[in-house]
């Protein structure tokens, strides 16, 4: 048996484990609808950050994914989206996820899978002999050779096999298959219609912790990594997509825009992603409240060692380093002064009656390239209660195996802009935008389409009797294994 770490070193290996999409093909445009994970789901405070920890540790043509759920920390928090597998076409409920590289859905025979699950979805198992067009994967085959990187044939043929470990302990075990993933494309202005393309995926015979508990079990996870086994780098390599995608999230009505391909408009400026990472990595050159600047920890500022600023949007929160948490809340509150307690060990939170967008500063976070970033008080403070608030930021104490800083940046940030993704040009970017509306993508042929909003599921305040919903978190390794 050879157990291969997908260059998990030196870098912190983050998986997102789900988020909301939209996929554009070079030759056309196609809709995923993706539902927040824990849509109308209650949860004790202290399971907000630790889906976040979780997280940390496992962390297309033109194509829309419809989307349902929000990224707001006083709500749902996560997405999910629906996808079809297999001849005849069947739905999947998994989760989107832009840092992994591979996407896996339960299959049959499983004793071990989810066979129900709290989300109001229905759950199913994939079946490759009630597919027509499913294969197997076998070890020679060149998809194997990217997750392995020696012979795993000898002495004899095998099964290319996979085994995910996350975090939290949670685990994933099964085999890769090729089958037809259906999408819908984008055929004009709001309007789509089904396109089947292969890919491989990982057939999942058995799942462990987090993965099979009934409270937050769905059918998969979904990779949107810039691996080549990602989903979008083989829709890519078959000449139907650009490696470019772009969300948009929105914490105030609830679901968003998810799409693949290049966008028209909304006009978004880009900075560089630090080459040669696994995971969204970016410049961050500054950060000022309301032009009050802050220091930063000199490896964030020059990117020394392997730390830096990661664009993360599975995770819900924005985590800092200690000393740069501890000036930025310092900033702030001598703004607007407040009276802070800690709520379940690691949120600042205070009591306030008033309008915070009016009491409390904007954070500017700037990067390579002049491309800047602002935080409103409505994105950084959520709502315990009627009359509690708490920040959304979080000390991290997360760092490299060199014990460079890391900042990870999720959907605290990230909602209520239109976020691209571009890995062709190596770069990322974002703009304000109504994630209510619309946007243009071109495909190949240079026309342009608009894709609209979406909310899968509309779900109530997830907020009763101080209780909140759970968010994602890191994973600490991913293995690929090559066995019999």
């Amino acid at each position: 048996m050879v157990v291969v770490a997908m260059d998990l070193s030196p870098t912190l290996r983050i998986l997102a484990c789900v988020f909301m999409m939209a996929i554009q093909f070079a030759s056309g445009n196609f809709v995923f609808n993706v539902t927040h994970k824990f849509a109308g789901k209650d949860k004790q405070l202290s399971e907000l950050k630790s889906h976040d920890t979780f997280r940390h540790a496992r962390m297309l043509a033109n194509v829309d994914l419809p989307l349902g759920g929000d990224s707001r920390a006083d709500s749902i928090g996560l997405y999910f989206t629906k996808i079809q597998l297999g001849s005849p076409p069947k739905y999947y409920h998994v989760q989107v996820d832009t840092g992994s590289d591979i996407l896996w859905v339960n299959c049959a025979p499983c004793s071990k899978c989810p066979v129900k699950t709290d989300l109001g979805i229905p759950l199913s198992l994939y079946d490759s002999k009630a597919s027509s067009t499913s294969k197997k994967v076998w070890c020679d085959d060149g998809f194997c050779s990217l997750i392995s990187q020696s012979d795993t044939c000898e002495p004899e043929k095998k099964p290319c096999s996979y085994h995910v470990v996350y975090g939290d302990g949670s685990t994933s075990d099964g085999d890769f298959v090729k089958d037809n993933i259906t999408l819908d494309q984008v055929t004009g202005n709001l309007r789509t219609s089904p396109l089947a393309q292969q890919v491989v995926f990982g057939c999942g015979s058995n799942q462990s912790g987090q993965l099979g508990q009934t409270d937050s079990a769905v059918d998969g996870i979904m990779g949107f990594g810039q691996a080549n086994t990602s989903i979008i780098s083989q829709l890519a390599a078959a000449g139907n997509v650009k490696r470019v995608f772009s969300h948009c999230l929105d914490n105030v009505n609830g679901g968003g825009i998810f799409a693949v391909g290049e966008v028209e408009s909304p006009v978004v400026k880009t900075t560089p992603l630090v080459p040669n990472q696994v995971h969204y990595n970016v410049i961050l050159k500054g950060i000022d409240v309301d032009g009050e600047p802050v220091d930063l920890p000199p490896s964030i500022a020059s990117f020394g060692g392997n730390g830096g600023t990661i664009i993360d949007s599975g995770t819900t929160l924005a985590y800092l380093p200690e000393n740069l948490y501890n000036s930025l809340l310092k900033k702030i509150t001598a703004r607007q002064p407040v009276k802070l307690h800690t709520v379940q060990e690691t949120f600042a939170c205070f009591s306030f009656t008033t309008d915070t967008d009016k009491a409390f500063p904007v954070v500017n976070l700037h990067f390579e390239d002049s491309l800047k970033m602002t935080i409103y008080p409505h994105d950084y403070l959520f709502s315990l209660r009627q009359d509690m608030y708490c920040f959304g930021w979080q000390s991290g104490g997360l760092t490299t195996q060199d014990g460079s800083d890391v900042i990870l940046l999720g959907d605290l940030v990230l909602s209520n802009k239109l976020v691209v993704y571009d890995l062709d040009n190596e770069v990322i970017g974002w703009v304000d935008h109504n994630c209510s509306s619309s946007i243009k993508v071109k495909d190949g042929t240079g026309a342009a389409y608009s894709l609209g909003a979406d909310n899968l599921v509309q779900s109530a305040s997830s907020i009763i009797d101080g209780t909140l919903v759970p968010l994602l978190s890191i994973l600490i390794s991913v293995f690929y294994i090559v066995t019999s």
